[in-house]
């Protein structure tokens, strides 16, 4: 049956490219797993905050290695308080910030420029808000690496942009 539509001039439908598939996949793979830290952290940040306070104030602080103190400072302490105390509005903006990841991959799937447009928002959105929320601190040590990677992949989704149409 598809023969018989080629012979009489339908028009063939673009293949999608096999980098465009592999950011694709990446991207959805990376918005159900954001979803699910989102998660995560809204149910636990009670706890984490909790454990975090336990940890600083406990005889066992100064036995702790080095880079575990690096990392348990009064700072860390201060932007997971933050975090506790504001864990409402980064959980929406974080689950709504993946939904528009996840939706603008599959729009980029089918080859429509909106995807891009709604993958860039969905992938800037959370460094506002954290920002707004948690201030520069979240972004010193490993939160550099969260701006690398997603510089990384809107580099890379900018350059695949050419076979993306608007519809």
């Amino acid at each position: 049956m598809t023969d018989m539509n080629q012979s009489f001039g339908a028009p063939e439908k673009p293949k999608l490219p096999s980098g465009l598939n592999v950011l694709t996949i990446l991207t959805i793979i990376g918005s159900v797993f954001a979803i699910l830290m989102a998660c995560y952290q809204f149910f636990m940040a009670k706890t984490n905050l909790a454990k975090m306070e336990e940890m600083i104030n406990s005889d066992k602080y100064d036995e702790m290695p080095g880079f575990l103190k690096k990392l348990m400072t009064p700072e860390a302490l201060e932007m997971t308080r933050r975090g506790y105390e504001n864990r409402m509005p980064i959980f929406l903006i974080s689950i709504l910030a993946a939904g528009l990841c996840l939706y603008g991959a599959m729009q980029m799937r089918k080859l429509k420029m909106q995807g891009y447009y709604l993958y860039l928002i969905g992938e800037l959105l959370p460094f506002v808000i954290i920002l707004v929320f948690m201030g520069t601190a979240a972004f010193a040590g490993f939160g550099i690496l969260s701006i690398v990677f997603a510089l990384i992949l809107i580099i890379l989704y900018t350059v695949h942009r050419k076979y993306l149409v608007n519809n």
